[in-house]
């Protein structure tokens, strides 16, 4: 009998709904796409909380993806894997957590300032002195 057990994983606006089946045949499907198609070049990153175990081979894993780009959902599925390997057996967590996998990586986008271009970028000087024409006017010489 197959049992299935669900986790959710986030990073910056990218979230991850992870399912594992245990037993399977190594299957990992990512919005009902082959993973290593999904993600392109971030793939390995997310096999290595079951390559810890030797996993990959022994369950199939579907994950629901929204938001974010390949990073943030690479990073996010990484995590939703990892918290389900701890719904999975209790024993794993400890060498999930010694390896960085249980962290959740708080890192977001900075809001934009008022003034400023972006975050922290300050406007050019230039754009300033054509922004108030009549303070700084050229004279001729």
């Amino acid at each position: 009998m197959q049992q299935i057990w669900s986790a959710t994983g986030r990073r910056k606006r990218a979230s991850a709904q992870v399912r594992i089946a245990s037993p399977g045949t190594g299957t990992i499907q990512i919005n009902q796409v082959d993973a290593q198609i999904y993600l392109q070049g971030k793939y390995p990153n997310i096999l290595k909380p079951l390559q810890l175990f030797q996993l990959e081979d022994k369950c199939d894993i579907f994950i629901q993806t929204t938001g974010g780009g390949l990073t943030g959902q690479a990073d996010a599925i990484r995590l939703g894997c990892a918290r389900a390997l701890c719904l999975m057996d209790q024993t794993y967590r400890t060498e999930l957590k010694a390896n960085g996998f249980l962290t959740r990586n708080s890192l977001k986008k900075e809001r934009k300032k008022y003034g400023l271009k972006k975050a922290r970028k300050a406007p050019n000087n230039l754009e300033l002195l054509f922004q108030l024409p009549y303070v700084f006017q050229l004279h001729e010489l």
